[in-house]
Formats: C-alpha cells, structure tokens, sequence
C-alpha cells in the first residue's frame, strides 16, 4: 500500500513537472522537462535514474561537499554545460553526449589524439583541449566526475587492463592539477572488457581506445539527503 502511495505521488508530481517546469534546450531550441523540477521529486527518485558510479554515491557526495565541491541547482545549467563543452572541444576529436537518460555527461576523448599507441602519456598537443575541460569542469563545479579507460583487445589482458588503468589516471591526474578538485574525482581501468566496436576491423579499435570522463550532477536535495543519513 505504501509503496502505491509512493507510486502515485511521484507520478503526481512528474505531472506537475511536466505543466510547471519547462526549459528550453540551449542544444536544441525545444522546450522540455527541467532537471530541476525532476530533481524536486526527491533526492532518492532522481539518484535512481543515475547509473554506476565508482565507489558509491553517498560516501562520494560527503567526500566531495567536505572537499570543498559544490552541490547546487542541475536542470539548465547541465544542458548550458553540455553545450559549452561540444562548442569548446569542436574540431579535437572529443565527442560530447548525454548518458543515464540525460542525468549524466560523457565526454569521449580517442585515443589516437590522447596518447601515443601503448602509451599512458598525454599528448602535448592534446594539453589544449583538457585544459578546455577542465576549466569547463571548474566552472560548472555541481558534479562528481568519473574517468574510464579503456583499450581494444590487441595484446594480452593483463596489458590492457594496466594500460587502462594508467590513462584513466593520468587524464584524473592532469584535471587534478589543472585546478579541478580532487574530491570530486575517481578513476578507473577497464582494459578491454568494455568495447563499444567491433574488435576485428581497424575502425572498431580505434574507437574502444579511449578514456571516458563522465560528470555526474548532484543537487543540493541528494547533499542534503547523504549528509542526514
């Protein structure tokens, strides 16, 4: 019975979203639902549409408010982000979209422009574009970030598993010290468990070389909620 209850006043109150708490996509023109009016749901309910993230979220959101991250409103100001990131990295090679049913942002940055083949190195010339990011990621600082690395299945898997490992901390390493706070960020090597291609052509390689970073936004209601537990 409470559980129906729970059922019906979210429903309720996502119709009250729909009618209340419109906002224009800055990416697209259109009109739609503002994160902020589902995020007004409740810190439970909106948490549940997100999806993994390294460590847990609640011991996360401590870490990252006691380290000095920023829980604030999400709605238009992660749409505004998303489309200030795809304007700041055209032309890098990075590929920008929304991930978890819109809750969350994945930045892809290739391998071919990131690092050398079998190495963990950042490119010189790829400096520009992370630091583009990370200033992004400092200005909008109402988020956890995850970094993923991941390779093709060239090579053995205990290889790629620590080639994978070593990016994703090198890219979380150079937001670090580029201004970005640490208690906001994990890290992560997936070697090759994770292609999004086809291993056996060339094409499909190169695209499951890559390091992810994800942005995860919190809003002041799940602060609240992890803080009081």
């Amino acid at each position: 019975m409470k559980k129906s209850r729970f059922l019906i006043s979210g429903f309720a109150a996502l119709s009250l979203a729909t009618v209340s708490g419109c906002v224009t996509d800055p990416n697209t023109g259109e009109r739609k639902i503002s994160r902020t009016a589902i995020g007004g749901i409740g810190g439970a309910a909106a948490g549940a549409l997100l999806g993994g993230l390294i460590g847990g979220k609640t011991g996360r959101i401590i870490g990252a408010v006691g380290g000095g991250a920023i829980g604030g409103v999400v709605g238009y100001r992660m749409d505004q982000q998303i489309k200030e990131l795809k304007e700041q990295t055209a032309g890098s090679g990075v590929d920008v979209t929304e991930v978890d049913n819109g809750n969350a942002i994945l930045v892809n940055l290739p391998d071919g422009v990131t690092f050398d083949v079998g190495s963990y190195t950042i490119k010189p010339a790829f400096r520009d574009t992370l630091d583009t990011v990370a200033g992004n990621l400092t200005q909008y600082p109402n988020s956890l970030i995850d970094v993923y690395g991941h390779t093709d299945s060239t090579g053995s898997e205990s290889f790629n598993q620590n080639l994978s490992e070593q990016r994703a901390r090198a890219v979380a390493n150079y937001l670090t010290s580029r201004g970005v706070n640490s208690a906001r960020i994990r890290w992560q090597g997936f070697g090759e468990t994770t292609p999004i291609a086809d291993n056996s052509t060339d094409y499909g390689r190169s695209r499951n070389r890559r390091v992810e970073i994800k942005i995860i936004p919190i809003s002041q209601d799940e602060i609240d909620a992890a803080q009081n537990r």
